[in-house]
């Protein structure tokens, strides 16, 4: 684990950008993510605009439908070194 060099963060990640980030890596559109997950196409986007909270029930919704743990989703900037501290 000593041979690499963690990278480090340059922009802030909101909740929202982190949902749109990961539902284009899966090659998603809203419309698409909405019918995985029944959440309307309206709320998404507000989520990912910053317009409406996640919220942990949401965020179990979509992670699910993103392959991608609700974590990942509700916590962006989250490193594992801060919780040591």
């Amino acid at each position: 684990m000593k041979d690499y060099r963690k990278a480090k963060k340059t922009i802030e990640v909101s909740i929202g950008d982190s949902v749109r980030i990961i539902r284009e890596l899966q090659e998603l559109s809203q419309n698409q993510l909405s019918s995985l997950t029944s959440i309307p196409q309206s709320t998404i986007s507000a989520i990912e605009n910053g317009r409406v909270n996640l919220g942990i029930e949401r965020a179990k919704v979509l992670a699910r439908a993103l392959n991608c743990h609700p974590a990942v989703l509700v916590f962006p900037g989250w490193e594992l070194e801060d919780a040591a501290a």
